[in-house]
Protein backbone atom coordinates (compact mmCIF):
# COMPACT_ATOMS: atom_id res chain seq x y z
CA UNK A 1 0.00 0.00 0.00
CA UNK A 2 2.76 2.53 0.72
CA UNK A 3 4.72 3.91 -2.21
CA UNK A 4 7.64 5.97 -0.63
CA UNK A 5 8.25 7.59 2.68
CA UNK A 6 9.91 10.94 2.51
CA UNK A 7 11.89 12.26 5.07
CA UNK A 8 13.19 16.11 5.56
CA UNK A 9 16.74 17.03 5.43
CA UNK A 10 18.77 20.02 6.42
CA UNK A 11 21.79 18.57 5.06
CA UNK A 12 21.04 17.23 1.93
CA UNK A 13 24.69 16.30 1.09
CA UNK A 14 25.21 14.28 4.42
CA UNK A 15 22.09 12.24 4.19
CA UNK A 16 22.24 11.24 0.83
CA UNK A 17 25.87 9.73 1.76
CA UNK A 18 23.81 8.48 4.85
CA UNK A 19 21.25 6.80 3.25
CA UNK A 20 23.39 5.70 0.36
CA UNK A 21 25.04 3.87 2.38
CA UNK A 22 22.28 2.44 4.90
CA UNK A 23 20.19 1.63 2.42
CA UNK A 24 22.88 -0.08 0.04
CA UNK A 25 22.81 -2.94 3.26
CA UNK A 26 19.61 -3.69 1.76
CA UNK A 27 20.75 -3.83 -2.15
CA UNK A 28 18.75 -0.67 -2.83
CA UNK A 29 19.83 2.42 -4.63
CA UNK A 30 19.01 5.52 -5.86
CA UNK A 31 16.09 5.66 -8.76
CA UNK A 32 15.29 8.63 -9.32
CA UNK A 33 16.75 12.43 -8.38
CA UNK A 34 17.19 15.97 -8.70
CA UNK A 35 18.67 19.01 -6.84
CA UNK A 36 15.89 18.84 -3.64
CA UNK A 37 14.91 14.99 -3.70
CA UNK A 38 16.77 11.37 -3.90
CA UNK A 39 14.82 8.39 -3.60
CA UNK A 40 16.28 4.53 -2.91
CA UNK A 41 14.74 1.48 -4.17
CA UNK A 42 15.44 -2.17 -4.91
CA UNK A 43 13.11 -1.56 -7.77
CA UNK A 44 10.37 1.40 -9.03
CA UNK A 45 6.90 -0.73 -7.92
CA UNK A 46 8.39 -1.14 -4.82
CA UNK A 47 8.39 0.93 -1.49
CA UNK A 48 11.12 3.08 -1.15
CA UNK A 49 12.53 5.98 0.78
CA UNK A 50 13.75 9.20 0.30
CA UNK A 51 14.91 13.25 1.61
CA UNK A 52 14.25 15.85 0.52
CA UNK A 53 14.91 19.62 0.62
CA UNK A 54 11.74 21.02 2.08
CA UNK A 55 9.16 22.65 -0.55
CA UNK A 56 8.62 25.67 1.24
CA UNK A 57 12.44 26.80 2.14
CA UNK A 58 11.77 26.18 5.87
CA UNK A 59 13.44 23.75 8.17
CA UNK A 60 12.56 20.45 7.95
CA UNK A 61 11.64 19.19 11.44
CA UNK A 62 10.87 15.76 12.89
CA UNK A 63 7.75 14.48 13.38
CA UNK A 64 6.85 13.63 16.95
CA UNK A 65 5.24 10.07 17.17
CA UNK A 66 6.80 9.61 13.37
CA UNK A 67 8.40 6.17 12.32
CA UNK A 68 9.70 4.61 9.20
CA UNK A 69 10.03 0.84 9.37
CA UNK A 70 12.37 -1.08 7.08
CA UNK A 71 11.24 -4.34 6.96
CA UNK A 72 13.87 -6.81 6.28
CA UNK A 73 14.36 -10.51 5.85
CA UNK A 74 16.31 -11.61 8.78
CA UNK A 75 17.08 -10.66 12.50
CA UNK A 76 20.89 -10.35 11.34
CA UNK A 77 19.42 -7.92 8.61
CA UNK A 78 17.76 -6.03 11.59
CA UNK A 79 21.29 -6.08 13.41
CA UNK A 80 23.53 -4.93 10.20
CA UNK A 81 21.13 -2.80 9.32
CA UNK A 82 20.97 -0.90 12.97
CA UNK A 83 24.84 -1.12 13.31
CA UNK A 84 25.49 0.28 9.98
CA UNK A 85 23.03 3.56 10.96
CA UNK A 86 25.28 4.08 14.20
CA UNK A 87 28.64 3.61 12.27
CA UNK A 88 27.06 6.46 9.75
CA UNK A 89 26.32 9.06 12.98
CA UNK A 90 22.92 7.82 13.55
CA UNK A 91 21.90 7.62 17.17
CA UNK A 92 20.39 4.70 19.34
CA UNK A 93 16.52 4.53 20.29
CA UNK A 94 16.47 0.66 21.05
CA UNK A 95 19.30 -2.25 20.10
CA UNK A 96 17.94 -5.04 18.17
CA UNK A 97 15.79 -7.40 19.95
CA UNK A 98 12.13 -9.38 20.20
CA UNK A 99 9.83 -6.57 20.95
CA UNK A 100 6.89 -9.40 20.88
CA UNK A 101 6.74 -13.17 19.62
CA UNK A 102 7.53 -12.92 16.13
CA UNK A 103 8.87 -9.47 16.13
CA UNK A 104 12.20 -8.06 15.92
CA UNK A 105 13.10 -4.59 15.57
CA UNK A 106 16.42 -2.25 16.18
CA UNK A 107 15.64 1.43 16.63
CA UNK A 108 17.51 4.22 15.24
CA UNK A 109 17.50 8.18 14.14
CA UNK A 110 18.86 9.40 10.70
CA UNK A 111 21.42 12.61 11.09
CA UNK A 112 18.50 14.74 11.37
CA UNK A 113 16.63 13.01 13.83
CA UNK A 114 14.15 11.09 12.24
CA UNK A 115 13.38 7.57 13.76
CA UNK A 116 13.35 4.40 12.05
CA UNK A 117 13.61 1.04 12.51
CA UNK A 118 14.91 -2.16 10.77
CA UNK A 119 12.36 -5.34 11.85
CA UNK A 120 11.49 -8.78 10.76
CA UNK A 121 8.57 -10.80 11.30
CA UNK A 122 9.69 -15.33 11.52
CA UNK A 123 10.68 -17.40 13.90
Amino acid sequence: MIGYVMLGTNNFDEAANFYDELVGTLGAGRFMESESFIVWGTSPGAPSISICRPHDGNEATVGNGVMVAIAVDSREKVDELYAKALELGGKDEGAPGHRMDNFYAGYFRDLDGNKLNAFYFGE
